[in-house]
């Protein structure tokens, strides 16, 4: 349920922000509001907005297929509450880095829920690194897409060209790691006991 709670309350707030730009400009990481005005709730509530439909549908799928997944595994780990706790908390750590060094940079804006979506799909892959997921219609084990996700998303920071913030997908992916270990230490030996038995 918390799952869909987030994809509910994420859809209809970015939905309105679509066509209320002062909804977007309340809401939106802009990095001189929280150092000058501490306005520290924009390092959640970036998350809840998106550039458009397909950022948003990208994201909500994703989180739809290996959220609820992955709160069952917090649910049985923290409580009822506790993969609330690890997606917000997500939301906070990804984007983090973007935020300091970008803190006086009045130009910077970030948007998006892609930070935290990437550490629910890499906890999942802790779990299930063979298992197959489909990206752009093509089907793959989840380990695989995860070296190929994290490379790509490596170049392209260091490139430092468009507009998606891959210091976020990367960041995202190391805490959804972290904090899964944290809870669970176990998770380790067991990922790496499923490594060793590949299947493609």
């Amino acid at each position: 349920m918390i799952t869909l709670a987030i994809i509910a309350i994420t859809c209809v707030v970015s939905f309105m922000a679509f066509n209320n730009v002062r909804l977007m400009n309340d809401l939106i990481l802009w990095p001189p509001a929280i150092t000058r005005s501490r306005e520290y709730h924009r390092l959640v509530t970036y998350g809840l907005v998106h550039a458009d439909f397909n950022h948003l549908l990208f994201n909500m799928i994703t989180l739809f297929f290996f959220g609820r997944l992955m709160e069952r595994f917090y649910t049985a780990s923290l409580g009822s509450l506790g993969f609330a706790l690890f997606y917000i908390a997500a939301l906070v750590v990804s984007i983090l880095p973007t935020y300091l060094n970008n803190r006086n940079n009045s130009n910077y804006r970030s948007l998006g829920a892609s930070g935290a979506v990437s550490a629910v799909l890499f906890s999942y892959i802790l779990l299930a690194p063979w298992s197959r997921i489909i990206v752009f219609v093509v089907p793959m084990p989840a380990i695989i897409y995860a070296v190929l996700y994290v490379a790509y998303s490596i170049y392209m920071d260091r490139r430092g060209q468009g507009n998606i913030n891959h210091s976020a997908h990367l960041w995202g992916g190391a805490f959804g790691v972290a904090f899964t270990l944290l809870v669970r230490p176990e998770v380790f030996s067991y990922f790496l006991s499923q490594l060793a038995q590949p299947r493609f």
